[in-house]
């Protein structure tokens, strides 16, 4: 098997080729032609198919959507768990202070600069990008999509 390359800020948001590449470039495709066809032939059925069309992307996308959710409250979860067993006694009251997206982004923390970055984001409410940055040690997350 390949070696994969290290994950870094730069080159730690994923695509999924069949997804970004395939379905939803096919489906916007299909929302245009059905546009143009029912602009130059309008009719019932024209119409009808743009408002199944847009319905299609719209569950499509609100799919994809519901499955990041999963994989962000597991994210949560285990950085929840993670950050109790590595800041100190004093810390632990204020995890759940953290938002959503701060835990997300603390996940790619090494254990050893975890505590101190919990710590600055706490203190300065840090976005999640600039804790993204501020990470030196950088903790791989090959299964997010």
């Amino acid at each position: 098997m390949a070696e994969r390359t290290p994950q870094t800020f730069a080159n730690h948001v994923r695509f999924d080729p069949p997804f970004h590449y395939f379905v939803a470039p096919v489906f916007v495709i299909s929302w245009i032609i059905s546009v143009v066809v029912a602009v130059r032939r309008p009719c019932f059925l024209h119409f009808w198919i743009v408002i199944f069309n847009t319905a299609l992307i719209v569950a499509v996308t609100r799919f994809r959507q519901y499955a990041l959710k999963v994989q962000d409250r597991v994210i949560r979860l285990e950085e929840r768990e993670r950050l109790a067993m590595l800041v100190p006694d004093s810390l632990r009251p204020q995890i759940g202070k953290l938002s959503e997206r701060q835990l997300i982004a603390l996940r790619f923390a090494s254990d050893e600069e975890a505590a101190g970055l919990v710590e600055r984001t706490l203190s300065a409410n840090l976005a999640p990008a600039d804790i993204k940055k501020a990470i030196k040690n950088w903790r791989p997350d090959y299964w997010r999509v």
